[in-house]
């Protein structure tokens, strides 16, 4: 949402201008007072549009500004920030103004930034303590409503007594003044007894009573957001989520500028509920407009996009994170990530490499090398990149296993054996009951011609993993090509193919098996299987398949 931004504007100080001035200033009023009483929307936009004219023709005038803030804030035109700020402006323009730093306090109070509110309702009591009655009132209110939301403490106690006595004292002869303060003095007291017998339930863990406090409050207060926040926060802590996110959209359907519930609310989405991606960006996009903590919004938004897969906005999202923080290796990284998912590995190099450079800790460091080496492997066809980055990341991480197979492959792509059995032992050391690093030594031993080391690696994998069908495979092939021994092989065939139905591989080294037992009829459904499963895999050879199957045949 784009926010109409006020600024003094730089006019003559004519007669003529400082008189339309005046004249829109009542028409404005006239409106705003129209605007209090029916709730018209129209008489809303009169009332914006004329304070906006008498801004133009006189940008000295300091209620023009917190007026005209207050209506703009409650239209949803302006952040709270941004109307703080424009009732700073009348205060630089008159500072001895009493309502300049009301308003100004009533809005800081609202982002909950008590202690500053405090400040300047302080300033108007000051500015003439005999008439302060008004700005005493509604200081008590701001720290009771400080109370309410937060834990109190002894001094707010006797705070909020202090000036809320002194204020009626002074208010007593205005009646209309005092109704109204009293009215709303009512609702957060109501407020704070609800709050005061919640809490006691809640500290000894008795949140079904502490829920039907709240309920009840949502029923008989106006401040029922309050409540529903409440009630959202205690499903939250009993991990009902579905009823957080019910509850905290309650609150942001009253005041959708709660700050604190969009974030949590976009929290929970992102956490609980990924089909919610959508509701999660919008509650992101509404917090961009409190400017507090852009970068990390921007970096959270970039992994939702990323979730939606949408790739060209979360390349934006990170890279907005970035420019506000250059030197935030997460972000970095994200941006990084995001690059090399949209396949602009150039972009993604450069951003792993920063993240990598920035090294705010080992482990995490370790695994950035690991995503930039497999680019330069994958993508870049730079071997010796890629070898050099997953050195480096074992060097800052020696417990990382990944990297020891990474390497490994490396090697082995570079038919480099005896490094490569070097780095997948490694590995087994480091973590001997997992199966990976015994499958790719047990290629790599095949390759060396060590066949009975390469049988005790694959017999290791199998044992530690048996659902691996490509596991099952190649020790069938260590029996059937190594040992010549076909009826050990078949076994490990058919288990690969009960794992997988559709291996290729597996059907056609089972017909080979087949073959060299003299089970004819069982090796031509064999490789009529591959025959047919290759014309969509496109694995292996059809031309060799078609002549093994012919030969079955041949007299």
């Amino acid at each position: 949402m784009s926010e109409q931004v006020l600024m003094p504007m730089i006019g003559t100080d004519s007669l003529e201008n400082k008189q339309r001035a005046k004249d829109s200033l009542e028409k404005a009023r006239l409106a705003h007072e129209k605007y209090l009483i029916a709730q018209r929307n129209n008489d809303l936009q009169e009332a914006i549009e004329h304070y906006v004219d008498a801004v133009k023709y006189d940008p000295s005038i300091p209620e023009t500004y917190y007026r005209l803030a207050t209506l703009m804030w409650e239209q949803g035109q302006i952040s709270i920030n941004t109307a703080i700020e424009q009732c700073k402006t009348a205060i630089s323009l008159a500072p001895s103004n009493k309502d300049a730093h009301l308003y100004t306090g009533y809005f800081m109070q609202l982002a909950q930034d008590y202690a500053s509110a405090e400040k300047e309702f302080k300033s108007a009591i000051a500015m003439n303590p005999l008439t302060s009655g008004r700005p005493r009132m509604i200081l008590s209110q701001s720290i009771l409503h400080k109370i309410n939301t937060q834990n109190g403490t002894f001094k707010d106690y006797t705070g909020f007594l202090y000036y809320f006595l002194t204020g009626s004292i002074m208010l007593a002869w205005d009646r209309p003044t005092m109704k109204m303060f009293y009215k709303n003095m009512s609702n957060d007291v109501s407020i704070f007894s609800y709050n005061t017998v919640g809490k006691f339930y809640e500290k000894f863990k008795m949140y079904e009573s502490a829920e039907k406090v709240y309920q009840e409050a949502v029923e008989k207060t106006p401040h029922s957001e309050h409540f529903y926040g409440k009630i959202g926060d205690l499903a939250l802590r009993n991990n009902n989520f579905e009823t957080t996110v019910e509850c905290y959209r309650k609150v942001l359907e009253a005041n959708p500028l709660n700050r604190d519930v969009l974030v949590k609310l976009a929290t929970i989405l992102q956490t609980y509920f990924p089909e919610n991606t959508s509701e999660a960006i919008d509650c992101y996009e509404k917090l961009l407009e409190f400017d507090i903590d852009t970068a990390q919004i921007y970096y959270e938004l970039g992994h939702l996009y990323m979730s939606k897969d949408d790739k060209l906005n979360s390349v934006s999202a990170f890279k907005l994170a970035v420019d506000k923080e250059p030197e935030n290796p997460f972000f970095n990284n994200s941006l990084g990530y995001a690059y090399a998912r949209a396949e602009l590995y150039d972009d993604a190099i450069e951003h792993y490499q920063k993240a990598i450079s920035l090294n705010p800790d080992a482990e995490w460091t370790s695994i950035v090398c690991q995503a930039l080496g497999a680019i330069y492997a994958e993508h870049k066809g730079n071997m010796e990149a890629a070898v050099s980055t997953y050195q480096a990341g074992i060097i800052l991480d020696p417990k990382n296993y990944d990297l020891y197979i990474a390497l490994g492959d490396m090697y082995m792509a570079d038919y480099d054996l005896e490094k490569a059995i070097r780095s997948y032992c490694d590995a087994i050391t480091l973590n001997p009951e997992e199966a990976r690093a015994y499958s790719k030594v047990g290629i790599a031993l095949w390759e060396k011609d060590y066949l009975e080391e390469a049988l005790v690696a694959y017999h290791k994998a199998v044992e530690l993993n048996p659902e691996n069908e490509f596991s099952q495979n190649n020790l069938g092939i260590l029996y059937l090509d190594g040992l010549a021994d076909a009826e050990e092989a078949l076994e490990y065939f058919e288990e690969a193919i009960a794992l997988n139905p559709n291996y290729t591989l597996a059907y056609f080294n089972a017909g080979r098996a087949s073959q060299e037992m003299g089970f004819t009829n069982d090796a031509a459904n064999y490789y009529q299987m591959a025959i047919d499963l290759n014309r969509l895999t496109e694995e292996l050879d059809e031309e060799d398949i078609q002549r093994r199957l012919h030969n079955l045949f041949e007299i």
